[in-house]
């Protein structure tokens, strides 16, 4: 899964990257290393801008809500559950396979955390259990220090209580693209102690994208779902590494780049 992620590229560096169009300054977010659900984030989309005279998609980078909220919902309080979608169901389920089929957009991270947990857990959480409370944190993360490209779907939520002018009459809202957790070993340097596998921190994980993917995923105008499947298939292996970090990032009120900071071990008490 992705519960929380880092990201603190800067907007004109987001812009130069994805080859951006439009963004508006308006919009720029603050670094944030502790990127929990509910907060806005950066979305690379493409779509006409309104009132355009050319109605072509522009690739843009919005600040959007992580938690999807479905256009037909009758509140938006569920959206802090929405912020995953499986890639293996995404083109089915009610909630998703709409924005699935025209709503495509990548979030841009530094990369993000994750929580070892043990075995008897992990086989409660794949049975939707409840699990205890996570262990030693991970942050993974490309092996070059590049932008991770991860996918995801937006969504526009009408807030029918409110009038047409008012600002927060429509809200977009945003969900990650999950897949199966890559078993293959780690990129880069092998480590003595701890997971070698990210499938052995957990079995899920964002799907990311590689940059030849980037514009068939953004393009609004590809609406078939068979010919969009392929493009959920997980990355190639050994592209991301993983390393402990302190627990303070466990702890939402914590924010600051010391959060990335690399642990030469798991800190001690906790469990891998």
């Amino acid at each position: 899964m992705c519960g929380r992620y880092a990201a603190s590229r800067r907007p004109e560096d987001l812009v130069g990257l994805f080859g951006v169009e439009k963004w508006e300054p308006e919009e720029t977010l603050a670094p944030d290393w502790n990127v929990a659900p509910t907060k806005d984030v950066y979305a690379v989309l493409e779509r006409p801008l309104k009132d355009a005279t050319e109605p072509r998609p522009v690739r843009q980078l919005r600040a959007l809500k992580w938690g999807l909220v479905p256009s037909w919902a009758k509140s938006p309080e569920g959206g802090a559950k929405m912020i995953n979608a499986r890639a293996e169901t995404v083109h089915e389920k009610p909630s998703y396979r709409r924005p699935f089929a025209s709503r495509r957009c990548i979030l841009p991270a530094d990369g993000y955390y994750e929580w070892v947990t043990a075995a008897g857990e992990r086989q409660l959480e794949e049975k939707g259990k409840r699990k205890r409370p996570r262990k030693q944190p991970y942050f993974v993360t490309p092996v070059d220090g590049s932008v991770m490209a991860m996918a995801g779907l937006y969504e526009f939520w009408r807030d029918r209580t409110l009038p047409d002018e008012h600002p927060r009459a429509w809200w977009v809202t945003c969900t990650v693209i999950t897949t199966e957790a890559d078993k293959e070993p780690f990129g880069g340097a092998a480590r003595d102690e701890g997971p070698g596998s990210l499938a052995e921190i957990h079995p899920r994980m964002p799907l990311v994208l590689t940059e030849d993917r980037w514009t068939s995923w953004l393009d609004p105008g590809r609406t078939d779902p068979d010919d969009l499947l392929p493009l959920l298939a997980p990355p190639p292996s050994g592209l991301l590494r993983a390393y402990p970090v302190a627990t303070g990032v466990s702890d939402v009120r914590n924010n600051g780049p010391e959060l990335l900071e690399e642990l030469e071990a798991p800190e001690e008490g906790t469990l891998f």
